[in-house]
C-alpha cells in the first residue's frame, strides 16, 4: 500500500502561482498519478494526470495554466499551477492509480484564490 502526502496549498492572491507536491511512502513508478479537486459542494473533479511513461492529460478548465510532473526517484508528483483564478479554489487530492483494482488517495491540501 502507498501513502500519498499533499503539501504546498494555501492562500493565493488572482493571478498567482502554487506548486503543489505530493510524496508518497513507497515507489510510484509503477502508478499512473494524478490530481483531483473538489469545491464546497461540487464533485471531485479530475485536474491532470501523468501516465507511467510521462504522458499529460489536463482538464480543459486548466489547460495551458497548470502543469503536471513526476519524479519518480523521489517518489514525487507535482501540480505547478499559474495564473490562478477564483475557481480554481479547492481541496487538491493526489492519487495514484493501477489498473481498475488499486486506487490510493491523500487527505488532500486547501488551496483558496482570494483577493
Amino acid at each position: 500500500q502507498v501513502q500519498l502526502v499533499e503539501s504546498g496549498g494555501g492562500l493565493v492572491q488572482p493571478g498567482g502561482s502554487l506548486r503543489l507536491s505530493c510524496a508518497a511512502s513507497g515507489s510510484i513508478f509503477i502508478y499512473a498519478m494524478g490530481w483531483y479537486r473538489q469545491a464546497p459542494g461540487k464533485q471531485r473533479e479530475l485536474v491532470a494526470v501523468i501516465s507511467l511513461g510521462g504522458s499529460t492529460n489536463y482538464a480543459d478548465s486548466v489547460k495551458g495554466r497548470f502543469t503536471i510532473s513526476r519524479d519518480n526517484a523521489k517518489n514525487t508528483v507535482y501540480l505547478q499551477m499559474n495564473s490562478l483564478k477564483p475557481e480554481d479554489t479547492a481541496v487538491y487530492y493526489c492519487n495514484a492509480q493501477k489498473g481498475v483494482s488499486v486506487d490510493y488517495w491523500g487527505q488532500g491540501t486547501q488551496v483558496t484564490v482570494s483577493s
